[in-house]
């Protein structure tokens, strides 16, 4: 990968232009939409910048006014997006969905993103070769659904490669977007990470694959394998040998860390800052359990505002509350302006 400056992480993804909803209820009854963005690599690489640290996105977007909000709203964050391509032929993705939970069965997403720019990304249009150097290359399963083109750029990027980055995959399911080969695609991808984030629920779904243990088995080859349980919290598998060259190979250390108790306003966006957190506290070579609890504080940070994205918390208070003893954690609650003051954080 070329680059002057290295980046910590980069992001490569399709990102689109979100309408969220001004009040609850089905599309087909809400008046108007308020705009933002959404899209989990550049939601990745926002979270990052904020955080502290150097983060790149790399996309394709159309030659129109979506292409031109989505990279100044990414690059307001503090991100690199000079190497986003336009695409005068193909237009910017857009988005709609409701208020509710996307695990709801009343959840509504319309996409409008079939033959959009990012979906033209392939190992052609997006050249390894000219792609920023970084630490940490984050890639998702929706990237690869979005076109043939496109699973072929993620083979290539995932491939065993002199120099390859650290590869961080969240395997992302979104059966809507997929054909039926999606499950084995996924796997095989999955099993080329280095660092894996998948669910417990889209395991089953995507495999039929059940039990954080048998996902393990399932995805033997990544040093770091986070199963994410809901409200339940997450469970680490780690052999790390990718993560620290020279660490000698072994038994998992297997590492369950609990979900903090949030006081939820909108429930889109957490599994991004999840794996921010969890990347942004990897990047500073934290234990395991204190890399998911700021996966976990992070993602609290999202779940406490309307939108996506949002500030996190400063780094130093974040490490305060990593830092806390397990009984302590287990008392916290977190509402909304948790970040930015300390009395939102409760205990009972």
């Amino acid at each position: 990968m070329s680059g002057t400056t290295p980046a910590d992480v980069v992001c490569l993804g399709e990102s689109m232009v979100t309408f969220l909803p001004s009040r609850p209820g089905r599309l087909a009854d809400v008046p108007s939409f308020d705009r933002g963005i959404g899209g989990a690599e550049s939601n990745v690489a926002c979270a990052l910048a904020a955080a502290g640290h150097r983060a790149a996105w790399v996309s394709r977007v159309g030659a129109d006014g979506f292409g031109d909000h989505l990279v100044e709203a990414v690059a307001a964050y503090g991100v690199d997006t000079s190497f986003v391509r336009r695409d005068p032929s193909r237009p910017t993705g857009i988005y709609f969905r409701t208020a509710t939970d996307r695990a709801t069965d009343v959840h509504e997403v319309a996409y409008y993103r079939a033959g959009s720019a990012a979906s033209a990304m392939s190992p052609v249009t997006v050249p390894c070769d000219e792609l920023p150097s970084g630490r940490i290359l984050h890639l998702s399963g929706i990237t690869a659904a979005l076109s043939a083109d496109c699973l072929a750029l993620l083979h290539e990027l995932t491939a065993p490669r002199e120099g390859r980055p650290l590869i961080s995959f969240d395997v992302n399911y979104r059966p809507g977007l997929w054909r039926e080969e999606s499950p084995a695609v996924l796997l095989d991808l999955a099993r080329r990470a280095d660092v894996v984030f998948v669910g417990e629920d889209e395991a089953e779904s995507a495999w039929g694959v059940a039990g954080a243990a048998a996902i393990r088995e399932a995805l033997p080859e990544p040093g770091v394998v986070v199963v994410k349980h809901g409200a339940d919290g997450v469970t680490v598998f780690s052999h790390e040998p990718g993560l620290r060259p020279g660490a000698p190979e072994g038994a998992d250390e297997v590492t369950h860390v609990p979900a903090l108790r949030v006081d939820v306003v909108a429930p889109v966006g957490a599994g991004d800052a999840f794996a921010a957190g969890f990347l942004s506290a990897t990047l500073r070579e934290l234990p395991v359990r204190d890399r998911a609890r700021h996966g976990h504080l992070m993602a609290a940070a999202v779940l406490t505002v309307p939108g996506d994205l949002t500030a996190p918390p400063p780094r130093e208070r974040a490490d305060r509350l990593a830092a806390l003893d397990d009984d302590a954690w287990g008392r916290l609650r977190l509402g909304p302006g948790w970040t930015g003051d300390d009395t939102e954080v409760r205990t009972p």
